[in-house]
């Protein structure tokens, strides 16, 4: 059976895969993002999650390397993850009351095959009072998330609606994820559920 490795630190990404049961490893990466020319979001997105896989090594030939990366595209500007309260504000700021775009990208590898999932969420945010920006902002969930909020906290009370896959937005498309790794022999383990049915 193979051995999905996470090529990952995000507790979010980490989440998602023991939500549905996926068994896996974290083995931390460290790519330089900064080398990485800026092409189009969709472009841009797989380049990342490629140069974070590429630089985990197979250790033994059952693994399954998964890395991802998501980014917050508005009007063709990347918003990273603010820095500053001043660069959260302007953030929120910007998307306040505005559709922008959310794309995760994924690579997947093993030592026979590899393979890349790009998905887009479109979310919308309620127009934003400046209290209501700051005191977000206070709550200290900005800081660590692309665009500056997070759809599974807080920051939910900030979007309007979305158009696409959720936990795109929280940093996985889960369900293309979990279906692209059964060709990779990666499936849920269910033990806890299969013993609730027999009674064991």
């Amino acid at each position: 059976m193979s051995q999905l490795i996470l090529a990952s630190s995000s507790p979010r990404r980490k989440e998602l895969l023991e939500q549905v049961h996926i068994p896996f490893q974290i083995r931390k990466q460290d790519a330089d993002e900064s080398s990485l020319p800026f092409y189009n979001p969709r472009a841009y997105v797989q380049a990342l999650a490629e140069l974070k896989n590429r630089t985990v090594e197979l250790q033994e030939h059952n693994e399954v390397i998964l890395s991802a990366d998501t980014i917050v595209s508005f009007e063709g500007k990347v918003l990273g993850k603010p820095q500053s309260a001043e660069e959260a504000y302007e953030m929120l700021s910007m998307l306040s009351g505005a559709q922008h775009e959310v794309y995760t990208g994924v690579m997947l590898r093993s030592s026979e095959q590899e393979s890349f999932i790009v998905e887009k969420t479109t979310v919308e945010f309620w127009p934003l009072t400046k209290d209501e920006i700051e005191y977000y902002i206070e709550t200290g969930d900005p800081f660590d998330k692309a665009g500056g909020y997070g759809i599974q906290t807080y920051g939910a009370t900030l979007v309007k609606g979305i158009k696409g896959d959720y936990n795109n937005v929280v940093g996985l498309p889960l369900s293309r994820v979990v279906r692209s790794l059964q060709a990779y022999g990666v499936y849920p383990s269910l033990p806890e559920v299969e013993n609730e049915r027999t009674g064991n």
